[in-house]
């Protein structure tokens, strides 16, 4: 763990991420209840600040000290510092998760049960290039495969799924699978 946090804060120091929202949060904010909200892997808090303006609650996540660091103190932004390896999900507790750039297999199993009814999942990261490695670097285990997201969240009702090239964050070309899906509302 110390080896990671270690790696994760010398990246955000020399690759600094940009500070505007993800342009899929900002599209289908809308499709998700005011309330609880978490963001994994949050960073320097990019997506948690956007949320906390549009009036969420947000627990933000992550390994990284110093990303942590970079996210203001507010009383509806609380800072969790920890290895998402070993994090669990409560159930029944959030409004909404916004999960970007990364992936943890063992929390996207936990992801739908900790929705509340009604809740909204965003979860936007890299897929496997299948022409190409155009990722060379990327550990393969971080990458998805070809329709992965879409059949970890089948159950839920999804309101939109695309895989596609693009470029990522540090102007580097990359695939990205993207998810915006809701559960089932008791109601």
């Amino acid at each position: 763990m110390h080896e990671d946090k270690a790696r994760w804060n010398e990246r955000h120091v020399t690759k600094p991420m940009r500070h505007e929202a993800a342009p899929i949060l900002k599209k289908y904010i809308e499709h998700a209840n005011i309330g609880e909200a978490l963001d994994l892997a949050c960073g320097t808090g990019r997506n948690t600040h956007y949320l906390e303006t549009k009036g969420f609650s947000v627990d933000a996540v992550d390994l990284s000290d110093y990303a942590l660091s970079q996210i203001k103190d507010t009383p509806k932004i609380t800072k969790i510092e920890t290895d998402l390896d070993s994090y669990d999900l409560e159930e029944n507790t959030y409004d909404l998760i916004i999960n970007c750039n990364y992936l943890n297999r063992r929390l996207m199993a936990q992801m739908t049960d900790s929705l509340k009814d009604g809740g909204l999942i965003i979860f936007e990261t890299f897929i496997e290039a299948h022409e190409k490695p155009e990722q060379g670097s990327m550990n393969p285990d971080y990458l998805l495969k070809k329709n992965e997201l879409l059949n970890a969240f089948i159950n839920l009702d999804v309101i939109y799924y695309e895989e596609v090239d693009g470029v990522n964050l540090r102007g580097e070309k990359n695939k990205t699978a993207s998810l915006v899906a809701k559960k089932h509302s008791n109601v």
